[in-house]
């Protein structure tokens, strides 16, 4: 059936119960896992739901992602290493996540997107967009959204 899920994590409530569940369906069907984590540039503007909340310099900006990349994906490491899964972790930095999704299925040889829908709605959805639409607009191999 599968033998390599990507699953694209960003750190958020659903995508840890994405992780879960993407690794168990892994272990079912004896796949292995991919997870890839986009993370910003490092600015001296720090955002949070693209909003500027602070600043800080770009070095302490940059430490800051790193320590969360290291906590998205030890989550996904964790995990699979706790079903006996193996998992391959990614970190690319990109402002454009669903390209950076599309890229690695692509260039991992992914044959499915395991990924989480954060299921904004109304005003939200128009500004924001869905990273996950985006996915299942653009891809090549199947995708799998999780709720």
């Amino acid at each position: 059936m599968f033998k390599n899920i990507l699953i694209p994590t960003d750190g958020s409530a659903l995508s840890r119960s994405a992780i879960a569940a993407g690794v168990k369906l892994a272990k079912a069907v004896g796949a292995k896992v991919t997870a890839v984590y986009a993370a910003p540039p490092a600015t001296p503007l720090v955002y949070k739901d693209l909003l500027p909340v602070g600043y800080m310099t770009p070095d302490k900006h940059a430490a800051a992602i790193k320590k969360a990349v290291e906590n998205f994906l030890s989550l996904v490491e964790r995990k699979a290493k706790a079903a006996g899964v193996r998992c391959k972790t990614l970190h690319v930095t990109s402002d454009f996540p669903a390209e950076v999704i599309l890229a690695t299925a692509a260039k991992e040889k992914c044959d499915l997107i395991f990924i989480a829908s954060h299921g904004r709605r109304g005003l939200t959805r128009l500004l924001l967009g869905s990273q996950t639409q985006k996915v299942l607009a653009g891809s090549k191999v199947p995708v799998l959204v999780h709720r």
